[in-house]
């Protein structure tokens, strides 16, 4: 009974160093999830989380359309941020997109889809390697991740498959805006019949070549994927180009 007893304490003790850190060890989940514990996984061993306003989600209380979930994700006010990771609690692929900014403030807009309702989050990672995490509750009919993309009944979607348009704002509320749209279906593989196909990289240089901001994109990116982004201080043309994960490679340009 006592070797017993030993071998469970060394148990729980291994288990206790593999589970990534919150600031205070106890913080509470600002949104209340029953799976905020499971979601604490999806960061590195060892890593320390910290809820902070600063991070800031954007998106509707309520989503008409769980195929296309408006988000605008800001964690501009941090500072530097190397990496910025997008989740969805009760998402069935939780995991939604990393994007890392470089040259362009960590600010960026998109669409989701949604299985049902669910807190929606993003958590960036400053240079000293904690993760800031904020995030929203977004109510839905649900649903949108386990129907076909509309492309699937189009019989020329193979012809416009990764074609890319832009455009730049320089004047205005607009400006210093860069917007774009990739022509993907952005199958999440959970339809019958349906493999999963989606974008998987996309990066953003200036005319000089150095880069603004890289995505690396999951599924529950919508169809048809409209990026905004704001580019700082940088001028000129953007270079886009980027593949998905069946190696489909894609190369535009967008004129300021």
């Amino acid at each position: 009974m006592n070797l017993m007893t030993g071998i469970a304490a060394v148990l729980l003790a291994v288990l206790a160093t593999v589970r990534p850190a919150l600031a205070g060890q106890d913080e509470v989940d600002p949104l209340a999830s029953p799976r905020w514990a499971d979601m604490r996984y999806l960061f590195p061993e060892g890593a320390t989380l910290r809820f902070d306003p600063r991070v800031r989600v954007l998106a509707p209380a309520v989503a008409e359309n769980p195929l296309q979930v408006p988000l605008t994700v800001d964690a501009s006010e941090l500072g530097p941020v190397s990496e910025v990771l997008v989740f969805a609690d009760f998402n069935p692929i939780v995991e939604v997109m990393r994007f890392f900014p470089e040259a362009a403030p960590a600010w960026l807009g998109f669409r989701i889809k949604l299985q049902q309702s669910t807190p929606v989050r993003a958590a960036a990672r400053t240079a000293d390697g904690v993760w800031h995490v904020g995030g929203t509750w977004v109510t839905t009919v649900g649903g949108g991740c386990t129907v076909p993309s509309a492309k699937a009944g189009s019989p020329d979607w193979q012809a416009r498959l990764n074609q890319v348009s832009g455009r730049q704002w320089n004047r205005g509320a607009q400006a210093d805006r860069i917007r774009l749209r990739i022509e993907h279906p952005m199958d999440t593989g959970l339809v019958a019949g349906i493999p999963a196909f989606h974008l998987d990289q996309v990066e953003l240089l200036d005319a000089a070549g150095q880069r603004l901001m890289r995505l690396q994109l999951h599924e529950p990116v919508s169809e048809n994927p409209v990026f905004t982004l704001r580019r700082g201080a940088v001028a000129g043309p953007v270079e886009v180009r980027g593949y998905d994960n069946n190696g489909n490679a894609f190369h535009a340009r967008i004129a300021p």
